[in-house]
């Protein structure tokens, strides 16, 4: 931007003294050998060199982002000697440079890596995660890694995570992994975010695991004896369920018949207390149609025998 600037004030310059000079140059008889045609020719030339060459360059350090003006030159070539900046920034190019570290989350998705796994399995990993940077520290990185942010991300940070992933996926057996993914990926990203503290912070990773060919299909048989051990606990709870049903049901009807018998004993009983030789006196007599039964002794004297009709 300065560049141009400066190649746009030449430009005025120079037509400004042209008017200005244009009657005694015409008056010098040839234009092109005044003096003052030439000077204003030389003006417009180093100002146009001068504008392509000079070092200074103006920039925006934009928010969300923390700025670092670091001196290239002395014995410490800009180790020690940095500066934080904030909006417009001039410098010289060939003395200082600038770094813009971002302060909010970035995304990084990292190309597929190997790993091995407990017991020697390998796997194949495509990791993905979110990071921020802690600002206050942005300086005390720039002292020890001397990089930009994406060179930072490319090397230092992806070792970092690369390392942690491998790290971790020792302690795992390579079914467990998928078994229990977020467990591990938790695992993780608690690991690193110890190794990278200092002066980052890691969330949301993924790893993206891949399991090895030969053993993706023990893996999937594996899952399937346990989801069928799963299927027949819950039927063998449910035939429990079932039993105890049936025989909470074999009780209470038992229990129902011996109450109905128990109240048809009651019956009974009452009904034999009630019956007394009076109350059995009076059924006879209603059940009696009023005739008497008549029979005569063999030997003729006429004796009748009253009998009771039941």
């Amino acid at each position: 931007m300065i560049s141009v600037l400066f190649l746009i004030v030449t430009i005025v310059i120079t037509v400004l003294y042209f008017r200005a000079n244009l009657p005694a140059m015409r008056a010098s008889g040839r234009f092109t050998a005044s003096s003052k045609f030439w000077f204003g020719l030389v003006v417009l030339l180093g100002g146009t060199i001068i504008s392509v060459t000079q070092p200074f360059v103006m920039e925006r350090v934009d928010a969300g982002h923390v700025g670092i003006k670091v001196n290239l030159t002395g014995d410490d070539r800009g180790v020690s000697k940095f500066e934080y900046r904030t909006g417009w920034v001039i410098y010289n190019t060939w003395v200082s440079k600038l770094y813009e570290f971002p302060t909010y989350q970035q995304h990084i998705d990292y190309p597929e890596q190997q790993v091995i796994t407990k017991g020697g399995f390998s796997a194949t990993i495509k990791p993905s995660f979110n990071y921020s940077l802690k600002p206050g520290d942005v300086g005390d990185m720039f002292q020890n890694l001397r990089l930009g942010i994406k060179e930072i991300e490319q090397q230092w940070l992806q070792t970092a995570i690369v390392g942690t992933v491998n790290d971790v996926a020792n302690k795992w057996a390579v079914d467990d992994i998928f078994n229990q993914r977020e467990k591990f990926e938790a695992d993780i990203v608690a690991e690193a975010n110890k190794r990278v503290a200092k002066w980052f912070t890691i969330s949301q990773l993924r790893t993206n695991i891949i399991p090895p060919a030969a053993l993706q299909q023990s893996i999937e048989a594996k899952t399937k004896a346990i989801q069928e051990v799963q299927v027949a606990e819950n039927q063998r709870l449910v035939a429990i369920a079932e039993g105890d049903r049936k025989i909470a049901q074999a009780r209470a009807d038992s229990a129902a018949q011996v109450i109905a018998a128990a109240g048809e004993a009651e019956a009974i009983r009452r009904k034999q207390v009630s019956l007394n030789n009076t109350y059995i006196d009076y059924l006879k007599i209603q059940k009696w149609d009023g005739k008497l039964p008549q029979v005569q002794t063999g030997n003729g004297n006429g004796l009748i025998l009253s009998l009771d009709k039941q």
